[in-house]
């Protein structure tokens, strides 16, 4: 579902717009806004996996912080008695 979503929807949208074009070309901003339709879908999944990946850097920076509470220097660090 997550791939249709991202990649085919959009695809099909642009699809449309661009046949809508061919089709009827007197009435090419039809299809162009059928396509800026199809860009925005796109674009909004795009500004989505963004943020969430902003997310996850942030749950990391916070176990990293927890783990450095708990033993004294950073995961990715030697110990003290390494």
């Amino acid at each position: 579902m997550t791939l249709f979503v991202r990649w085919i929807l959009p695809a099909l949208i642009c699809l449309g717009g661009l046949i809508a074009i061919v089709a009827a070309p007197g009435e090419a901003e039809a299809g162009a806004m059928i396509i800026g339709a199809g860009l925005s879908v796109w674009l909004l999944n795009l500004l989505y996996r963004v943020g969430v990946s902003g997310e996850r850097d942030r749950r990391d920076e916070d176990r990293a912080r927890d783990y450095f509470d708990e033993h004294g220097h950073w995961p990715d660090e030697r110990g003290p008695h390494s």
